[in-house]
Order: structure tokens, then sequence, then C-alpha cells
């Protein structure tokens, strides 16, 4: 078993910064990447951006040039850096390991609000 647990979500107006952070714990062996989606009220969850185990990482072109995703392998933690944040950032986000047999692992979302 793997814990997923985030952090770092708020209120924030827009053009402002937030870090999102996920600790994991447990199994982490059977994890090979872990990435960051979103899900918005009457919205399906979206990807917003993954990062292997080897350090390749993905994003969606919505937040390509503002975000920026990474991981301190010693603390077990991926980081999710919001800049120049918009109103329709906000969200919940969720943070997720992606493992090759079985069910993804995903914490409990940590919530994102935007607005002046």
């Amino acid at each position: 078993q793997v814990q997923l647990v985030e952090s770092g979500g708020g209120l924030v107006q827009p053009g402002g910064s937030l870090r999102l952070s996920c600790a994991a714990s447990g199994n982490i062996f059977s994890i090979y990447a872990m990435g960051w989606y979103r899900r918005t009220p009457g919205k399906q969850r979206e990807l917003v951006a993954t990062i292997t185990n080897g350090g390749s990482t993905n994003y969606a072109d919505s937040v390509k040039g503002r975000f920026t995703i990474s991981r301190d392998n010693a603390k077990n933690t991926v980081y999710l850096q919001m800049n120049s944040l918009k109103p329709e950032d906000t969200a919940v986000y969720y943070c997720k390991g992606a493992v090759v047999t079985g069910p993804n692992y995903w914490g409990q979302g940590t919530q994102v609000t935007v607005s002046s």
C-alpha cells in the first residue's frame, strides 16, 4: 500500500503563486510515475502534469509555461509550483501515484481557489 498526502492548497489572487506538495509513504517502489490532476464541479478529473521516475515531465497545454512539476527523491515528495494563477485554475488538485499493475494510488485532494 501507498499513502499520498497533499498539502499547500489555499486561496490566492489572480497572478499569484502556490506550491503544492505530495508526500508518499509505504510501498513507493511500486510507483513508476507521479502526477497532479484537478477536478472542478461538473467536470471530469483532468491531467495537470506528470513526472516519471526518470524525471521526464508532461504538462497539460493549459498550464505549460506557468506550472512546474518536480520531485525530491530523498523526501519521497513531488511538488507542483503554480505561477501566474488564473481563476480557471480553481479546482481540487489530486496527487496520483501510477503503478504497473493494480489500481493507481490517489491522495485526498487539496483545494486551490484563485479569486480576487
